[in-house]
């Protein structure tokens, strides 16, 4: 009977120990692929046609491959063909192939040299929760913390009421000090049989000065309290964060940015390969503008809100290119820009080398410029700005022979798995100023 019971335990035991086993499996599969990975990927290769959770040229990829599978039945291998060759999978016959093969007007770019593994981990960044990747990215998220009102207040990344506090901490143990000194004197000077005079009737003031222990607190405290204050005024010299000037043409990154989903560096061009993103040319903006002279109705009432003709600013472009509606009659104006990020001349900045080297976003630093209307200085630019992201942000060495060795010797000496930017020389004085 034993033998029994001990059969039915086991039979039980091996039974559970299936199902643990396959939610398991299930959970791995389902989180395939490095999502880090695949937010570069998704940024270099997708994100100039599509968005998460929007539809832009191409249509919002938020769970792409879950919502295909639900309502279409379709699997994973289905989307390596159709990134990696769209045009043969409609030329097979696939139904929703060509039911898909011309969204929006436009036919999706093929994409034949990335890997499976690279899809892998582009679809892993679809699938997964905003709040995971940033609990600061939306006020439903468990984790989001309203930001505080503006950096300006923040030296190397420091705020001054910490600061404050702490001075006001060394105020009140200095204080203590000098009071438990005086006890200490006066019952010294009474077992010595001195007599302390009793000031409590003189004239208040009179006792005031007289008193040198007040007089040195006083002094201590109005020190501190000026040396605080002279620290943060200095501290914001050259420190724009917040600047928001107006243009000679008012050029809307919300809609050029954030609407139509071009990518920064269509304009900016010279990020990816120079020291400076340069200011676009408006042959650049005619572009576009060539043809498109006027905005829809319902974009035009979007500029009144912000008290912007929109239509009007494309005709100070066509003034200052010198173009009549149908060709270009050579009669040119300057536009006089107004700089709005600008370092000072002893600190040295390569875009380049964090955009095209690093992967760096251009939000990074610069903020949501697809969201802004009007264009100004989103951060600090200060050197404890920098010199933070750098002690926070790692280096991203996969497939990069570079790096390799470096990386293999360093990773031994600091016992990481993951280089910072500071591990890595980032934080010398060298690297930045010159």
């Amino acid at each position: 009977m034993k033998q029994v019971i001990h059969r039915n335990l086991a039979s039980k035991f091996f039974a559970l120990g299936f199902i643990f086993l396959i939610t398991i499996s299930t959970s791995l599969n389902a989180q395939e692929g490095d999502h880090k990975n695949g937010k570069t990927l998704f940024n270099t290769h997708c994100a100039a046609c599509h968005k998460l959770d929007k539809d832009m040229t191409g249509p919002a990829l938020r769970n792409v491959e879950a919502r295909l599978s639900d309502t279409k039945g379709l699997d994973r291998q289905w989307l390596y063909d159709w990134i990696k060759n769209n045009t043969a999978l409609i030329n097979s016959g696939d139904a929703y192939a060509n039911e898909i093969k011309d969204f929006d007007a436009s036919a999706m770019t093929a994409f034949p040299q990335l890997s499976n593994e690279e899809i892998d981990d582009i679809l892993a960044y679809t699938a997964v929760d905003p709040c995971e990747l940033d609990p600061q990215s939306s006020p439903d998220c468990p984790g989001y913390i309203p930001p505080p009102p503006g950096e300006g207040g923040t030296v190397g990344g420091t705020s001054n009421t910490l600061i404050l506090g702490a001075l006001a901490l060394l105020f009140a143990l200095l204080a203590m000090a000098l009071i438990l000194v005086k006890r200490t004197l006066n019952r010294f000077a009474e077992a010595k049989g001195v007599v302390v005079a009793d000031e409590k009737g003189a004239n208040l003031w009179q006792a005031f000065v007289k008193n040198q222990f007040l007089l040195l607190v006083t002094a201590i405290f109005f020190l501190l309290a000026s040396g605080y204050f002279v620290y943060g005024y200095l501290m914001q010299i050259g420190v724009d964060q917040g600047y928001e000037p107006v243009q000679p043409i008012h050029y809307s990154h919300r809609i050029h940015a954030g609407d139509n989903g071009i990518d920064c560096k269509y304009c900016h061009s010279s990020a990816r390969v120079s020291k400076t993103s340069g200011i676009p040319s408006l042959n650049v903006c005619m572009n576009c503008h060539k043809t498109i002279s006027e905005v829809a109705p319902e974009t035009l009432a979007e500029g009144q809100e912000y008290g912007v003709d929109y239509n009007a600013e494309i005709q100070k472009l066509y003034d200052a290119v010198g173009w009549d509606g149908r060709e270009f009659t050579g009669e040119t104006q300057p536009v006089k820009w107004i700089r709005i990020h600008n370092l000072p001349d002893f600190a040295y900045f390569n875009h380049s080398q964090h955009v095209s080297v690093g992967g760096i976003e251009c939000q990074t630093c610069h903020g949501p410029v697809e969201e802004m209307e009007v264009m100004y200085q989103y951060s600090s630019l200060t050197m404890g700005w920098c010199i933070n992201c750098h002690r926070e942000t790692n280096v991203k060495v996969k497939d990069n022979e570079y790096y390799a060795k470096i990386h293999e010797e360093l990773s031994k000496k600091y016992g990481v798995e993951q280089l910072t930017v500071a591990q890595m020389g980032g934080l010398e004085c060298g690297k930045c100023h010159y």
